[in-house]
């Protein structure tokens, strides 16, 4: 009985170890994050530019090899394309690194729009089919959006927000230097005692 208890111990140990390898093989693969970002540009023209990028992240242990890119959430008939390409490929992105992308396109039609996320479709050489993640979506862009005119000193406004207390104890280390180093402005004439 006890070579049979001593059998049964080892097969599940060997059981377990099988369970473990095959949880281990399995977390040992790529792991994409993707960020997408888009800036808007007001031209003078009366159109508006809109510079997006995209940034690619690997968070897993092991290389992503065949990495493409597709943003089609761009309709053609809103946006014309300035530089760049909605698509782009990788031959790897390793574990651990980063790719960017961006491109530049431009509009001339007011409304909001609703960005979707870009598609990265990758292969990982334990699997036959070709594994996709999706980008951050974009949150509404309000192209030619009515915007109220700067004012003439808002930039001052601004300075003063974020830099307002180095300014102040500047100027009052200023003023106490100045206090320090002038003379005094009394008259000699009337501290003279009369002999």
């Amino acid at each position: 009985m006890t070579s049979l208890k001593m059998v049964t111990c080892i097969s599940v140990l060997l059981v377990a170890l099988f369970l473990v390898s095959a949880a281990l093989a399995s977390s040992d693969s790529p792991f994409i994050v993707a960020n997408k970002k888009a800036v808007l540009t007001r031209l003078k023209s009366g159109a508006e530019r809109v510079s997006v990028s995209i940034d690619i992240y690997n968070r897993g242990s092991a290389t992503a090899y065949d990495v493409s890119l597709t943003d089609d959430s761009w309709a053609q008939d809103v946006f014309d394309p300035v530089s760049g390409s909605t698509s782009k490929s990788w031959e790897r992105l390793d574990a651990g690194s980063v790719v960017s992308h961006s491109f530049v396109l431009e509009s001339k039609v007011k409304g909001v729009f609703h960005g979707a996320p870009a598609v990265i479709k990758f292969r990982i050489p334990t699997k036959t089919a070709l594994q996709e993640a999706y980008s951050t979506p974009l949150l509404p862009l309000d192209i030619l959006a009515d915007r109220p005119p700067e004012k003439k000193f808002e930039w001052v406004k601004r300075l003063l927000a974020k830099y307002g207390s180095q300014i102040s104890v500047i100027s009052i280390l200023a003023l106490f230097v100045y206090l320090i180093a002038t003379p005094s402005k009394s008259s000699p004439k009337g501290n003279k005692k009369k002999r």
